[in-house]
């Protein structure tokens, strides 16, 4: 497997989202190297702070589509679901003793690379159009959710 590489492409335009994604990136290549040294309580604490912070990711983002009106919130959080049900059978999986840094490091690439450069990109224009994000004002609703989802 290739090594998971940020780049511009994947951005979509909103600031705190980027950032977001961008740090799961950086979760996922703390992961594979992790992973080279077999240490398994090391990887488990990887896995547990990158799934703890994807899953508020997705709280925030959905809370976010949600205020702007975004018509497609039901199916873009039916995908985060199922993400989260994958995620957590990989989870069973390491509870039961098995090796599943790369398959968590392969699955997030794939479906995160995917996931952000077509369902995340698809509302990114509503967004932008219903806020402000670079000029939120500290204590608007950007800046109070940002707080709320990530303290």
């Amino acid at each position: 497997m290739s090594r998971i590489e940020w780049s511009d492409e994947m951005k979509i335009g909103i600031a705190v989202i980027d950032g977001q994604h961008r740090r799961i990136f950086d979760y996922i290549k703390q992961l594979e190297g992790v992973e080279e040294s077999n240490r398994r309580e090391t990887v488990a604490e990887v896995i547990e702070l990158m799934l703890d912070y994807t899953l508020s990711h997705f709280a925030f983002e959905e809370a976010l589509m949600e205020e702007a009106g975004y018509e497609y919130l039901e199916v873009h959080r039916g995908t985060h679901q199922a993400f989260s049900r994958q995620i957590n059978a990989l989870k069973q999986r390491f509870g039961s003793g098995d090796d599943v840094a790369q398959d968590v490091s392969d699955m997030l690439h794939a479906w995160l690379t995917n996931h952000i450069m077509d369902d995340d990109k698809s509302y990114a224009a509503l967004v932008k159009s219903k806020f402000s994000l670079l000029e939120d004002k500290k204590g608007g609703w950007l800046s109070q959710a940002v707080q709320r989802y990530f303290g």
